[in-house]
């Protein structure tokens, strides 16, 4: 078996890395950015159909998508067979049949983690989220921090990346409340201070390339977040000025906004589910002890975009008139 533990010099372009979730709304950055840097890059998904779109980030025969299903050994087993990294992006925010929490985030981690060091693969990076914690209220951060521990058991080195929520064209952070928003006169804000730090897709997809081709975060838990601390009412009010509608925020108990996400979690693509208000009774800010560690975008050398500089971008769908509007400024592009 090989020693998990590498030098910069191992991954030299050409390197074959796979990546699971390589097709999702992380995941195309990541191989992008993969794919720049001249890897060759092989993406994990259930549905390698709907990944063909990835082939255009890299030359002929660079990127190639192959079917994986995380639940799977025998799939998984293949998918990182012959790899000199393996990248775990595989992520939901809420469960569908048998997508569950815990047989994605934490079973899917460990499988994925136990196979790939078996099949000897020396550099692993896994994406978690500032919300893991053992003892976190909601499903979600408890299963972050099942599949995190997993990892670190089968792979010490590992670079684990924790972001806060993630914003960009296809996020479920501003694009819900703008969603809200377009189909609501009032829109609730859940009691307490919940701060969240909104970091951009494109920065953490950096941030794993460099975690892949360096040794700057192995065997540490980096922390991702934006150049702002936002709460949730912060957030809501920069949605609203940027899809230019006025609605009222009205502070709500708890109760009531786990009574309302109880029946908005049951259409077919939630706008809000029971587990994510109760992921808002926790923080999901960089912490001081990582930012003096220099465990964060800045440690690896990213300079944080701010959400005002991407928003406009894929928000104006959301104003009355679209980027038409009467006296709106240019529209800049993702």
């Amino acid at each position: 078996m090989a020693d998990n533990k590498r030098s910069r010099g191992e991954l030299a372009p050409g390197a074959l890395i796979t990546v699971f979730g390589g097709s999702g709304f992380v995941g195309r950055h990541v191989v992008q950015a993969l794919g720049r840097r001249g890897f060759r890059i092989r993406v994990a998904v259930r549905r390698p159909n709907e990944a063909l779109f990835l082939k255009t980030s890299g030359n002929v025969g660079q990127i190639e998508p192959v079917q994986a299903n995380i639940r799977d050994e025998a799939s998984v087993a293949r998918a990182v067979e012959g790899a000199s990294a393996v990248i775990n992006l595989v992520g939901i925010l809420y469960e569908s049949g048998k997508q569950s929490f815990n047989a994605v985030q934490a079973e899917g981690a460990e499988r994925v983690a136990r196979l790939a060091r078996a099949a000897g693969v020396p550099v692993f990076v896994h994406l978690s989220s500032l919300a893991a914690d053992a003892k976190a209220p909601s499903e979600y951060g408890r299963s972050k921090a099942a599949g995190e521990a997993a990892v670190l058991n089968h792979y010490p080195q590992a670079a684990i990346l924790r972001p806060s929520a993630i914003f960009g064209a296809e996020d479920q952070l501003f694009n819900r409340f703008a969603a809200l928003a377009r189909l609501m006169p009032a829109l609730p804000v859940v009691e307490g201070a919940t701060q969240m730090q909104p970091v951009y897709v494109k920065d953490v997809a950096e941030a794993v390339a460099r975690a892949v081709e360096t040794t700057l975060a192995d065997g540490k838990v980096c922390e991702l977040g934006g150049p702002e601390v936002m709460t949730v009412r912060a957030i809501m009010e920069l949605t609203l000025k940027q899809i230019r509608r006025k609605r009222l925020m009205i502070p709500a108990p708890r109760f009531i906004a786990l009574a309302k996400a109880y029946f908005l979690q049951l259409l077919p693509s939630p706008l809000l589910t029971v587990d994510q208000v109760r992921s808002l009774s926790s923080d999901t800010i960089v912490s001081d002890a990582a930012n003096k560690e220099g465990r964060t975008l800045a440690g690896l050398g990213i300079t944080p975009t701010a959400p005002q500089a991407i928003l406009p971008s894929y928000l104006a769908r959301f104003r009355k008139r679209g980027q038409f509007e009467p006296n709106a400024e240019p529209v800049p592009q993702d």
